[in-house]
């Protein structure tokens, strides 16, 4: 049963700094350094709404409205200029990153925050552990499953494929393009924000704390393939399967290791990703 629970915790925590990720980077191709700090900001945002008192289910949400506004502005301001321009887009964004990360330090400092749950501990095979974690689990299903059904079971979510895929076919058909890329970048950093405002509570929130979590983000998406989503679920599925299962037996060190070893052989054997392979039927 302890397997089972650390595989859901270690799937749940890439899906959550993956998800925001996979629909801008997975679908609109846009190369963001500062993903990180777009979670970073979620998290400080739980934090700031906590400590004007209010409950940590109204902050969650608030904080992911909050990098979902952050994340339109920057898409209105700098984005949109830079589409199929991957190295301006690559310095652009390190350059939000940079300034995200100087603001962040000077406003609350370099030391970490965090906000208190009281929600006891739960017996898992015999083992207690934080009853957050359930809470981290349940939030991830719950995006991950909302984001599903809006993009494929929706028009709105018929659109913004059919623009991501097609932009000039679906300009020709009448759909404000410009738009549609303003909200699906804008819906990406909200999700980021509400994973760093979930996080919060378990890791607390710092200027850095974007860095340690990117890198694993880019691995899951790339990993996934073509097919965002899917992808996704595929990719933190493996890996935190892997991960989960190594850190439990041994160290969560040894467990991120074989998660980078895993996936260095992933995109040898399947260099269009997980769904890529699945896409050609083999």
């Amino acid at each position: 049963m302890i397997y089972i629970y650390q595989v859901a915790f270690s799937f749940s925590i890439l899906v959550l700094i993956s998800l925001g990720l996979a629909l801008i980077f997975g679908m609109m191709k846009v190369i963001n350094l500062a993903q990180g700090e777009f979670l970073m900001l979620g998290a400080y945002f739980c934090v700031l709404f906590s400590n004007m008192g209010l409950p940590l289910w109204i902050t969650v949400p608030l904080a992911g409205l909050a990098v979902g506004a952050f994340g339109v502005v920057v898409e209105r301001t700098v984005i949109q200029f830079l589409y199929g321009r991957v190295l301006d887009t690559l310095l652009a964004t390190w350059g939000i990153s940079l300034f995200m990360i100087g603001i962040i330090t000077t406003i609350a400092g370099p030391q970490s925050h965090s906000v208190s749950v009281d929600v006891g501990r739960i017996s898992v095979g015999g083992l207690a552990v934080p009853g957050y974690s359930a809470i981290i689990i349940a939030g991830a299903v719950v995006m991950l499953a909302g984001t599903y059904a809006i993009w494929r079971y929706t028009n709105l979510g018929l659109i913004v494929r059919g623009t991501m895929q097609n932009p000039e076919m679906s300009r020709a058909l009448g759909t404000n393009t410009s738009l549609i890329y303003m909200f699906t970048f804008g819906f990406g950093s909200a999700l980021t924000g509400l994973a760093g405002a979930l996080l919060v509570p378990l890791f607390g929130a710092s200027p850095t704390m974007g860095a340690l979590y990117i890198s694993k983000a880019f691995i899951a998406v790339i990993s996934g393939g073509p097919w965002p989503l899917i992808g996704t679920i595929s990719a933190s599925g493996l890996y935190g399967g892997i991960d989960g299962v190594i850190s439990y037996l041994y160290s969560p060190v040894l467990g991120e290791i074989c998660v980078l070893l895993v996936a260095i052989g992933m995109l040898r054997l399947l260099p269009e990703g997980i769904t890529g392979h699945m896409r050609k039927g083999i």
